[in-house]
């Protein structure tokens, strides 16, 4: 199995199994996804089905066939590489990052560890795991972070997306607060710097010519930009092309070039940044199953880009990964 192909497959129908669901925070909004996809695969003559992640998902591949799958489980389970070593173990090929370039990603201090030897800035950050604060005593432990960090800062789980467990902190109070809500997400939580500045999100996909920047896609938020935020229609504004110059259009869409490469992803990825008021980029996660829902970044971008419709063509012909 390779990580990547510059064979396309030419058939004029494909058949197409979408994974979508399983059992992560996001199934929700995996099993949108899906059905968007899906829906969309489906217009453009394609025989698709959408596969829940369950006893059945392995003798359903088997029985259908598919020339391509696209797996879109988000989350932890969905996008740490263990469903697409399950996809490689049967041989199939499908649309995405290969399960070593998963592992990179999602973990998110492996992440932001990995983009550093590319020489992409990151906030400084310490991860911690929730042992610590009843083997050491959470008041001391978050006193220390404090004094290392300085307020106010980001704390997110150490995997997993759509702002679920993400928390703002400016003060002991609120810093405690946070943590209680990422360990209800994950046992490890990533205490982060914050970064003031404009939010980016800017998506790379490879369709067989190497990996490409979209357009990248600004976000404003009245609040955080938490999970109302990115799904419920109107919670959000979104500018794309981002209101840049052109010097930090090319600054950002580098950063996120250079992140997908560093990281060995696949055929398409989502790296969200900050760019501060000096106009530096600092990346703050990365995405290897990006949502597709009506309201997710990476669709948005690539309707501004050409045609959405287009680019899943693109995609499911030229998957990242097969036998």
């Amino acid at each position: 199995m390779t990580e990547s192909t510059d064979q396309s497959i030419s058939e004029d129908e494909l058949r197409i199994a979408i994974i979508a669901g399983g059992l992560s925070h996001e199934r929700d909004v995996s099993i949108r996804s899906g059905n968007r996809v899906a829906s969309a695969l489906r217009h453009s003559g394609h025989t698709v089905i959408v596969l829940d992640v369950d006893a059945t998902l392995v003798a359903k591949l088997r029985a259908f066939g598919p020339d391509v799958v696209w797996p879109l489980v988000h989350g932890g389970a969905g996008e740490d590489g263990g469903l697409q070593n399950i996809l490689i173990a049967l041989g199939l090929p499908y649309v995405g990052t290969h399960s070593d370039g998963c592992q990179r990603a999602s973990f998110k201090p492996t992440a932001k560890g990995t983009v550093r030897t590319g020489g992409v800035l990151t906030p400084d950050s310490v991860t911690l795991p929730k042992a610590y604060f009843s083997q050491l005593g959470a008041q001391e432990v978050l006193g220390l972070v404090a004094d290392h960090l300085g307020y106010p800062v980001v704390v997110k789980p150490n995997q997993g997306g759509s702002g679920l467990g993400v928390s703002y902190a400016d003060s002991a109070d609120s810093l405690r607060n946070a943590m209680v809500a990422c360990f209800a997400y994950d046992d490890r939580a990533l205490i982060e710097r914050y970064v003031a500045g404009t939010e980016l999100a800017i998506s790379v996909v490879d369709t067989g010519d190497g990996p490409r920047a979209l357009p990248p896609v600004e976000i404003v938020t009245d609040g955080e930009y938490d999970f109302d935020a990115r799904y419920n229609p109107g919670r959000s504004e979104y500018f794309i092309p981002a209101r840049l110059d052109e010097a930090q259009t090319a600054a950002v869409t580098e950063v996120a070039l250079t992140v997908h490469r560093t990281l060995g992803l696949g055929n398409i990825s989502r790296t969200d940044l900050i760019l501060d008021g000096h106009g530096t980029p600092w990346f703050i996660d990365v995405n290897v199953v990006p949502g597709m829902t009506s309201t997710s970044l990476l669709p948005l971008a690539a309707e501004a880009d050409g045609s959405v419709e287009a680019l899943y063509e693109a995609l499911v012909r030229n998957p990242a990964v097969r036998p």
